[in-house]
């Protein structure tokens, strides 16, 4: 009788566990097959960390936004409206402490926010594209000789968004994704 509700509880943990990594995947597939892709312009990258492993860290254009005189602090919640501007690349439209009702919008964190010129800055939360541990250093090579074009800012990333919720699909080098630039080198 005993051995029968240690297998039941067992039984119980193991869907539990295997619950929350699913619905965890299953969200981020739902952003990426229903969500509305952006294009984010990206600045120079750095591809590693001795603690998280091979990958490009994203920086990008869209960090600062005009804003309210609201109390901002840093690291606070901060929901960022975009939309899409004359190139296709993302803008900020505005910035609000609660979530909008309307519109696409992505999460992001205060860095910080001056008083004087009323601009807040911003992180995004999908700075980082993980990577083949081979492919990481060339595709950073690929990304800093990108940016030293004379094309104006021809590297972006493509993100997915839907309700608030934001999935880094890939980086791309001139409309080519950066692992088919690394080959190709």
């Amino acid at each position: 009788m005993k051995t029968k509700y240690i297998f039941i509880m067992f039984i119980v943990l193991a869907i539990v566990q295997i619950s929350i990594p699913a619905q965890m995947i299953f969200k981020r597939e739902s952003v990426l097959k229903t969500g509305t892709a952006y294009k984010f312009k990206t600045q120079p990258i750095d591809p590693s960390d001795p603690f998280k492993g091979k990958y490009i860290f994203l920086n990008y254009d869209l960090d600062s936004a005009m804003a309210n005189d609201e109390n901002w602090q840093r690291h606070q919640d901060v929901y960022v409206s975009i939309a899409n501007d004359s190139l296709g690349f993302v803008k900020a439209v505005s910035v609000h402490a609660y979530t909008p009702e309307s519109g696409d919008f992505v999460k992001a964190k205060v860095r910080w926010f001056s008083d004087s010129n009323s601009v807040l800055e911003f992180s995004l939360p999908f700075n980082e594209f993980y990577m083949e541990e081979s492919k990481a250093y060339d595709a950073e090579v690929a990304h800093r000789n990108a940016q030293r074009d004379s094309i104006p800012n021809n590297t972006y990333a493509l993100v997915y968004v839907k309700n608030g919720e934001a999935v880094l699909d890939n980086v791309f080098i001139n409309d080519i994704p950066i692992a088919k630039v690394v080959e190709m080198q």
